[in-house]
């Protein structure tokens, strides 16, 4: 979940979220030289979709119950 972030999802956050739900969609586990282009061009379309919707969506009441993987693993380093 990356709505209602402190500080705000990154783009990284963004673009790795949009990887996963591709990889997911596409049901790729790995890419190939056929592949990758689709995979990159969704990838791109979907990162764009999602900064567009976070940023016009109101602001959550209740911020999210869990932090992305990146921040959690940021947190466990420190």
């Amino acid at each position: 979940m990356l709505r209602g972030l402190e500080p705000p999802a990154t783009e990284q956050e963004i673009f790795l979220a949009a990887q996963q739900y591709v990889r997911k969609v596409g049901g790729l586990t790995g890419l190939s030289s056929t592949t990758k282009p689709a995979f990159d061009k969704a990838v791109a379309a979907v990162a764009a979709a999602t900064t567009e919707l976070l940023a016009e969506l109101p602001a959550r009441r209740v911020p999210p119950s869990t932090e992305p993987p990146l921040r959690r693993l940021a947190a466990q380093s420190e």
